[in-house]
């Protein structure tokens, strides 16, 4: 027997490097889907220790390296700081791993293109968790999309708004581009919104106008805060060179223009990521922190379609996990895009799975808006 037949017998087992607040929800959804959580790391041996023992994993290991390179390990999933990703990643597709990489999946389209090959010739599942695809109104959009009801769509707009940065005060690695790449709004929560527009209306951007700001020129150096926790004050101050909001006019290759504004200064929004499509007969539009309900516009007036599995088209319905007026919410998405992810391991091919290719479109995306933010010029992005 094989080690892929292997894999069909028993639990897979699955690793996790970085602790932080997006690898604590990756173990969470890993144990949910049945695997067994064989070992975790984390930025020292002592805090790998500690996240152990509060998530259940079987081990710590002192060093991602040395995460990657245990032989019982099936599918290690990459949570640690946005650099270290690409070398990371390399090192468990040589060692034969199966790989979920946080985004952005490299900070430069090259290094990502790298990446996506290194997959493709390892034969292995490599999946990036754009989860908001797997919102069932999200789906329920998609559907409806597919299906014609809106007609040609013309206009996609929307905005991604938060406020864990607005002060000061706020600080996190992702502020550092040594840390987080170039790029920190769009490339952080931008390349959601841009991920989640393409899959919805199966569009692809294709030239784009930019700018970018930095709001707050000075932070408070405290690297090691958690994203979204409050403002501890930190040590002396230091330079943002990294972007806290953007806004981009773009066209699509199947000719609508759309607009979109990025923050993660904006009071009072914590996730606010909100997209509408306006189509030839019908507008939909999707709100991350309403996501029980999709709205659906027409000449005739607007209507709300529940997130009620008795009503969801097909391709919806099986992630509407709970009967309608049960919330269901992020966790869900993420706890279903792992489940999805582990089914490819074991020869499914779940509709909708982010692959490391979206990964790559990400990475392209983002690398147009800091050039035409740069240029001051429109920027082509390949289709």
């Amino acid at each position: 027997m094989n080690e892929a037949q292997r894999q069909l017998d028993r639990p897979l087992r699955v690793a996790v490097a970085g602790t932080g607040f997006i690898g604590r929800v990756h173990a969470r959804a890993a144990l949910l889907a049945g695997a067994t959580l064989a070992g975790v790391s984390a930025s020292t041996a002592e805090r790998a220790r500690a996240a152990a023992i509060e998530l259940g994993a079987q081990r710590w290991f002192d060093s991602s390296e040395a995460l990657i390179a245990d032989e019982t390990v099936d599918v290690v999933h990459v949570c640690t700081p946005n650099h270290l990703h690409a070398p990371l990643v390399e090192r468990a597709l040589a060692a034969g791993k199966h790989v979920v990489c946080e985004k952005p999946l490299a900070t430069s389209h090259s290094d990502a293109e790298r990446l996506v090959a290194a997959a493709e010739a390892a034969g292995v599942v490599a999946t990036v968790p754009f989860v908001y695809r797997y919102y069932p109104t999200a789906r329920e959009a998609r559907a409806r999309v597919q299906a014609g009801e809106a007609g040609q769509i013309r206009l996609v707009h929307g905005c991604y708004l938060q406020d864990w940065l607005v002060n000061p005060e706020d600080d996190n690695w992702r502020v550092d581009a040594a840390l987080g790449g170039p790029s920190r709004a769009f490339a952080d929560i931008g390349s959601h919104w841009c991920d989640l527009a393409e899959w919805m209306t199966g569009h692809r951007i294709t030239r784009l106008a930019a700018r970018v700001v930095t709001t707050v020129p000075k932070r408070a150096h405290d690297p090691h805060r958690q994203a979204f926790a409050g403002a501890s004050g930190g040590g002396g101050d230091r330079v943002v060179a990294t972007e806290d909001a953007a806004t981009v006019l773009f066209e699509t290759n199947r000719g609508a223009i759309g607009t979109l504004v990025v923050s993660q200064v904006s009071p009072g929004r914590k996730n606010h990521l909100w997209l509408e499509l306006d189509g030839e007969r019908a507008a939909l539009a999707f709100d991350q922190e309403q996501p029980e309900t999709l709205w659906l516009g027409s000449r005739s007036g607007p209507r709300l379609v529940l997130r009620d599995p008795a009503v969801l088209s097909p391709p919806a319905r099986p992630y509407a996990t709970l009967p309608a007026g049960h919330p269901q919410g992020y966790r869900d998405c993420f706890d279903a895009f792992v489940a999805d992810t582990y089914a490819a391991v074991r020869g499914d091919e779940p509709e909708g799975l982010p692959r490391f290719g979206d990964g790559r479109r990400a990475a392209r995306i983002t690398e147009a808006v800091l050039e035409s933010a740069a240029s001051q010029r429109w920027e082509e992005v390949p289709a």
